[in-house]
């Protein structure tokens, strides 16, 4: 069955996306760093906020949550546990059950060790795991286990629309065009978001297939990217796992 809710991005600090899912006059929100702007959408269209999906505990994901919950009493808050505000804990294999549908909860550390993922009809929120030619950097996990939920990610149907929590692309597409200098989709893929960008607009959403096709983070383990990293020096060796954490260390220094 096709969807029939809409997605649409509310801004939020410098870069973030508050993305809200609307149906009639029902809403949901993904990742409220901050009330505000939030509320403001809301009353602006005449929405009326039936749940909250949380990816993770960094501030300006959940930052918002409590001023949001005292201005929409009653609604019910999913996330990890332990985050002020979450009422219903939820980890890998729960299913939240929305009006507009099920979304299916992935858990996907890397990032952050509580870092969760939904998956609604093709609509996938991954927070700050999964970004548009890019991925997060690791606080609190491995490589490894980064790695490992890139590759979950990757492996859902090649359609699934991906929303991430930040307006990176450029910033990522400069990066993934040093690191894959060969691939033409890069090239395809930053004249049109920079234009977007002039425009004011997202770039998002992304798709997996535009993501496993251009993404570095997704396509470690390939020629082009090794030799990138021999190029600078590097002795990635045949692990995969060893070229996915110089591409991040890679990335983390890059400007």
């Amino acid at each position: 069955m096709a969807a029939t809710f809409s997605i649409a991005p509310v801004g939020a600090f410098t870069d973030n996306y508050i993305w809200v899912l609307r149906e009639g006059a029902r809403a949901v929100a993904v990742d409220p760093g901050e009330a505000a702007p939030l509320l403001r959408y809301l009353e602006q269209e005449k929405l009326r906020l039936e749940a909250v999906l949380i990816t993770h505990h960094h501030a300006d994901h959940c930052g918002g949550l409590p001023e949001l919950l005292r201005a929409c009493p009653g609604i019910p808050a999913y996330g990890p546990a332990g985050i002020p505000g979450v009422s219903h804990p939820v980890m890998e294999g729960d299913a939240v059950e929305l009006d507009m549908g099920q979304a299916k909860v992935l858990e996907v550390p890397g990032h952050t060790l509580d870092h969760l993922a939904y998956l609604l009809d093709d609509a996938l929120f991954c927070g700050d795991t999964l970004f548009a030619a890019g991925c997060g950097r690791v606080f609190e996990g491995t490589p490894e286990q980064m790695l490992a939920s890139l590759k979950k990610l990757a492996r859902l149907p090649p359609q699934t629309k991906v929303y991430p929590a930040h307006e990176y692309t450029l910033s990522n597409l400069r990066f993934a065009l040093a690191a894959d200098q060969h691939n033409p989709i890069l090239a395809m893929r930053h004249s049109r978001d920079s234009a977007l960008r002039e425009r004011g607009l997202p770039t998002l959403p992304s798709t997996i297939a535009l993501e496993t096709a251009s993404n570095p983070f997704l396509r470690s383990g390939e020629p082009a990217l090794r030799e990138a990293l021999r190029q600078r020096g590097g002795h990635p060796g045949d692990s995969e796992e060893t070229c996915f954490a110089m591409l991040r260390e890679w990335k983390n220094d890059f400007r």
